[in-house]
């Protein structure tokens, strides 16, 4: 279980049958603090790599942006490739199960959803709504 701030919009792809995998990076903060002796700790921050599967992806794709906060439930995978260069790498991923987003809706997707609804004027309409 994780809370944090989605880092960059996330990236989405489609394969096989309208099927869809989200990845995005995430960040946690531990908040600092100060010691008894007056020694400063700072904040402490951590990148994670999430991944969306199926409709989990979707939402994703259509609600989540940079500088969400999400509260995340998933499981730890960890996977190794080797480059073009023959170097080793290792990825740790979060494969994510349950997403709850934190960050207030924004005041204009109510004013898209009224928008929609109401006839659009015509682009060679001048004439100002009073």
């Amino acid at each position: 279980m994780l809370i944090g701030n989605v880092g960059q919009d996330p990236d989405v792809r489609y394969f096989e049958q309208d099927q869809a995998v989200a990845q995005v990076r995430f960040a946690t903060t531990e908040r600092g603090y100060t010691l008894q002796n007056g020694t400063q700790v700072p904040d402490r921050t951590d990148w994670h790599n999430l991944v969306f599967y199926r409709q989990l992806a979707k939402v994703v794709e259509r609600y989540v942006h940079k500088g969400d906060k999400l509260y995340i439930e998933g499981r730890i995978r960890y996977r190794m490739y080797d480059t073009q260069k023959g170097e080793r790498r290792y990825v740790t991923e979060i494969h994510v199960d349950n997403m709850e987003m934190l960050s207030p809706k924004p005041q204009s997707a109510e004013s898209d959803v009224v928008s929609e609804q109401a006839p659009q004027p015509q682009a060679n309409d001048n004439q100002m709504p009073f």
